[in-house]
């Protein structure tokens, strides 16, 4: 629906009459910017002829690759991910042939290996994080404020004040939420 006039808060209101606040977004333009950059990565894979890898399982690849097989909760903390999260993204990565997994010496936990098609990547896999970092160090360069230290200073301001925080004390004052 087409956006006719501005509610409070910067909400525009659409043709029914009901404030739109997705119109107005912080997050989504970062969202946008790494997806963007993630496929300009993808586009690297496609043009080495590299079939089924994505940027998003290059970390857990690596790690697999460095450190040896690991259960799936050792390679979610090893990543700083859900356990929930790296199950799934673990079982992606073995649609694309790229893991296996074997059931755990207790019998509930996975263990997740390379295939031998992922190990011989492996190389390639480090060269291409190397050259993605170098070229993210370049872009900070051009730039008058590091996207790395926007991070550690957003993070230095929600232990002083954890997000939960903040959310919760907007969300007293507006009787929407009540």
């Amino acid at each position: 629906m087409a956006e006719t006039r501005t509610a409070a808060r910067g909400a525009a209101l659409t043709g029914n009459g009901l404030a739109d606040p997705t119109g107005q977004s912080r997050w989504r333009p970062l969202r946008l910017l790494q997806a963007a950059m993630d496929a300009d990565i993808a586009r690297v894979y496609a043009e080495a002829g590299i079939d089924g890898l994505k940027p998003s399982y290059v970390m857990e690849l690596l790690r697999l690759h460095t450190r040896g097989p690991m259960t799936i909760t050792e390679l979610a903390e090893s990543v700083q991910l859900t356990h929930s999260a790296v199950s799934q993204k673990v079982a992606a990565m073995r649609r694309a042939g790229l893991v296996r997994t074997t059931a755990g010496s207790d019998g509930r936990s996975k263990t997740v290996r390379l295939t031998a098609r992922a190990a011989r990547m492996a190389g390639r896999l480090a060269a291409e994080w190397r050259a993605t970092e170098a070229a993210l160090a370049e872009v900070e360069a051009e730039i008058p404020y590091p996207l790395s230290q926007a991070v550690a200073d957003i993070e230095a301001a929600l232990r002083r004040k954890s997000f939960h925080d903040r959310i919760a004390e907007k969300l007293a004052s507006d009787p929407a939420w009540s």
